[in-house]
């Protein structure tokens, strides 16, 4: 029988691939027009705005076995990506196997495998599922009291700065989108707030004109996450500049405990007094937004920048998936298995810099690893099993972010491939 991999982005690619590769049966639902998942400018569920480019670089982003065009720059734009994918569609022919315009509806469960009932009203059974459908899509707005006249919107939302001009703008929210905002912002608005509540690491794109984070991928030894953040932070904070000198909070984390932000330019501009820097937002009056320590600012424009919840909108039962309402996620081992055998497989749902697209693959080779273990090495996928149930059955670790999804990069991959031989 047939598997079915949801979606056609990054890991719902690697996923199509890596089963195909495997020769198990399988095809894609991808309820876009075409192939890229949130790099489909312009998609319901994209939330890449016209100014996106990549966080990490080229080298340490691409597919292993499909780098991206020597001519392009270290950091690519979003409409390059979006060129990307479709090239590695079409030089893996996945295209065939995947279904456009007509994404899951509904996945039940059906006998040993899955049904699922697609968005134009068909239904088909499979052996199992690859769900891919990403994390960025549904949005998390954070509730204030009161009511605002103005415009008020979240960062999926937004898409190109000309809704700026001539504006009174408060952005809150201080992740990579937030910051990518702030920037964009401040060259068409009349005014720029900036709301903002914990901390956060910088790190710059570059160091001596080379990418910052190639160093990191190329060490042959790996170092515990605690001593590489305590060598690294010091380096980091000399190069960036310590946030707290530009009047940001100082980071409670550690440098590697969550995801920096990758953006020297909105320290210029908090340097050059080019935004105002902002308490949490308590309560809309009218055009006005009032903030924790009391003061109050006149604003046109308010976006959230603040994150999106995890969702599985097309399953009644999160059971399956091992769900933990504290986290609002799944808790998978290696962020892909749920402790029953029950045919789900969760692909792409992770939070780290430094994973890129070669670490889905990972993922997703690791399920066809086990898929065919299954078969061809019962003995190898029982052990795996086993490894599965003892993690899910253990206390959850604490260092692993607000959804419990947070990976070490370098270790984690590691464990992937070691995961992988031990199928094979």
């Amino acid at each position: 029988m047939t598997y079915l991999v949801i979606g056609a982005g990054p890991a719902g690619l690697a996923a199509t691939r890596s089963l195909r590769d495997a020769g198990l049966a399988v095809e894609a639902a991808e309820r876009n027009a075409d192939v890229g998942g949130q790099w489909l400018y312009g998609a319901q569920s994209s939330a890449v705005y016209a100014s996106t480019h990549l966080i990490s670089s080229k080298t340490t982003t691409a597919f292993a076995d499909f780098p991206m065009p020597e001519e392009w720059p270290p950091y690519p734009s979003r409409i390059q990506i979006e060129e990307y994918f479709k090239n590695f569609a079409k030089r893996f022919e996945l295209y065939p196997l995947i279904r456009f315009n007509d994404g899951v509806a509904k996945l039940v469960k059906q006998g040993n495998g899955w049904r699922a009932t697609f968005d134009q009203g068909e239904m088909r059974d499979y052996e199992g599922v690859v769900i891919a459908n990403g994390h960025l899509s549904d949005p998390l707005m954070p509730k204030a009291s009161g009511n605002f006249s103005g415009k008020l919107m979240h960062a999926k939302e937004y898409k190109s700065p000309e809704i700026f001009e001539g504006k009174r703008v408060l952005i809150v929210g201080m992740g990579n989108t937030g910051c990518d905002i702030v920037v964009d912002a401040i060259h068409r608005a009349k005014s720029v707030s900036w709301s903002v509540r914990g901390g956060n690491h910088f790190v710059p794109k570059f160091v001596a004109g080379n990418p910052a984070d190639e160093r990191n991928h190329k060490t042959k030894i790996v170092l515990p996450k605690w001593l590489r953040s305590r060598l690294h932070e010091p380096i980091a904070r000399f190069l960036a500049g310590p946030p707290e000198r530009f009047g940001l909070p100082k980071p409670a984390h550690r440098l590697y405990d969550r995801t920096p932000i990758v953006n020297s330019l909105v320290l210029l501009h908090l340097g050059q007094g080019d935004v105002a820097l902002r308490k949490p937002v308590k309560s809309f009056d009218g055009n006005a937004v009032i903030f924790e320590d009391g003061k109050r600012d006149d604003v046109d424009i308010v976006i959230f920048a603040t994150g999106y919840k995890i969702t599985f909108p097309f399953l009644d039962d999160l059971a399956p998936l091992n769900w933990q309402p504290q986290f609002g996620a799944p808790r998978l081992y290696m962020n892909v298995f749920p402790p029953e055998d029950n045919g789900l497989f969760v692909a792409g749902l992770l939070e780290g810099a430094g994973v890129g697209w070669p670490g889905r693959a990972l993922q997703t080779d690791l399920i066809a690893a086990y898929l065919k273990a299954r078969k061809e090495k019962p003995s190898a996928a029982k052990k795996f099993r086993s490894e599965i149930a003892r993690y899910c059955a253990a206390h959850p670790n604490e260092d692993r972010g607000e959804h419990g999804i947070f990976v070490d990069f370098l270790q984690y991959k590691r464990e992937l491939k070691a995961a992988i031989a031990a199928l094979r």
